[in-house]
């Protein structure tokens, strides 16, 4: 078999990884794909959003399967365009792909099918929100209804501030055209947790549970990023909590979008807030995360190919994912100083070749380029340095250990990745 990845980051160097793995699969091919994908598939220079290019590569590759891993191309249609042509390919249609590509859209959708999350409004004119704003209590939440690379939410502690956030998003429009429509959200406390599902249509598997690091800094500070670290699973996704999330969010949500017309196949993300009330869901995205899927996707003990052909067939009833139960990852971002607001690219990597032949280590490139025979960074976040442990402790041990083996110029890291697990 012939699979077609498309993506360049991390998440993309996963499922690559996975894939690898099978036994079903012959060839891989990546576009663009990064240096660290290129020692696992054949990169070709194609962007994620071209897809006449990519259709045309699939078709005279005679590609069997195509595996569709960022989220600008899914919301931009990517899929049915494919699919009109006889492509087989793993990810949702353009009008599934909405539950990521409009928060509008998923917080209109929870509110219709009774599915819990913060209590919001949503406005298409600043000066609307700004009234609304002087009604509500402190903090707040403001979300570009759009996609914005995981940057597009400010908290806001006092009016002025969520006055700043309006102009930011809908004024400025530092998020493009993703600040067309704004929704503001009441502020929730808790633990948050990530948890990533197949579905096939109809019906959905969950994956093992993950837990994000999305700040810049240690202690949770500093500016949203597309995400620091990660572990998996996160102790505080109980037994109870996973019960709840079944009955009155997971599937309710895919028996949600079949209603409307919207079904879904392909992976569901959900992110969840675990607060005094419950669960409540906090933002769906509509494809594995990352670095979600560098701490879920190396304990799946799944052929994940047969996996991606079930949701596309729904037949996922007939599947049981298994995970290395006894197994827990933590990952941690080495990222370029700077990140995610200004920073240097293009300085030699040292040290990659320590993880040759290590079994519970990985080294998955996020940011990087081949030039003149030497990977240099090439990207905000660069490396996810991710380790398997018996437990949480290990894991995060082995991780921090691991981060140590390579070496670049303005290399800068979080030192309290699953800090949390201190506390379960």
């Amino acid at each position: 078999m012939k699979v077609f990845v498309i993506g360049s980051g991390g998440r993309e160097h996963a499922i690559v990884t996975s894939l690898s793995k099978s036994s079903r699969v012959d060839k891989i091919y990546c576009a663009p794909g990064n240096a660290g994908i290129a020692a696992l598939a054949e990169c070709v220079p194609i962007k994620a959003m071209d897809f006449d290019g990519l259709l045309k590569f699939a078709q005279e590759k005679q590609i069997d399967l195509t595996v569709v891993g960022m989220d600008d191309p899914l919301v931009g249609g990517i899929v049915d365009v494919f699919e009109a042509a006889g492509m087989r390919v793993f990810g949702p249609n353009k009008a599934a792909a909405i539950l990521e590509g409009s928060k509008a859209f998923s917080k209109d959708l929870m509110k219709k099918y009774n599915i819990p999350t913060a209590s919001y409004e949503n406005f298409t004119d600043p000066g609307e929100a700004m009234n609304y704003l002087k009604t509500v209590r402190f903090p707040v939440v403001l979300k570009a209804d759009g996609l914005a690379l995981g940057k597009g939410v400010l908290i806001c502690n006092s009016l002025k501030e969520a006055m700043d956030g309006v102009r930011t998003i809908m004024t400025d429009r530092k998020f493009g055209d993703s600040g067309n429509t704004m929704v503001v959200e009441e502020f929730l406390t808790g633990r948050e947790v990530s948890v990533l599902s197949f579905v096939d249509g109809r019906t959905i598997r969950i994956m093992d549970s993950a837990q994000d690091h999305k700040r810049a800094y240690d202690g949770d500070e500093g500016p949203n990023t597309g995400g620091m670290g990660n572990f998996s699973p996160s102790p505080f996704y109980t037994s109870e909590i996973d019960e709840y999330c079944r009955k009155h969010i997971y599937q309710p949500t895919v028996d949600a979008m079949a209603k409307e017309g919207r079904p879904f196949k392909g992976v569901i993300f959900f992110g969840l807030m675990l607060t005094e009330d419950g669960p409540k869901v906090l933002e769906y995205n509509a494809r594995f995360g990352d670095p979600e899927a560098q701490v879920v996707l190396p304990r799946l003990k799944n052929d994940i190919v047969d996996i991606f052909e079930a949701c596309i067939d729904g037949t996922l009833d007939q599947t049981e994912l298994e995970f290395e139960s006894d197994k827990a990852a933590v990952c941690v971002v080495l990222a370029s100083d700077g990140y995610p607001v200004s920073y240097e690219k293009g300085f030699p990597i040292t040290g990659l070749e320590n993880f040759e032949g290590k079994d519970d280590y990985y080294c998955f490139h996020a940011g990087t380029a081949l030039k003149d025979g030497q990977i240099v960074t090439n990207g905000g976040r660069v490396l996810g340095i991710t380790a398997i442990g018996r437990d949480l402790k290990e894991a995060r041990s082995k991780a921090y250990e691991a981060t140590e083996w390579v070496s670049f110029e303005n290399k800068y890291m979080r030192h309290d990745i699953g800090h949390a697990i201190d506390e379960a």
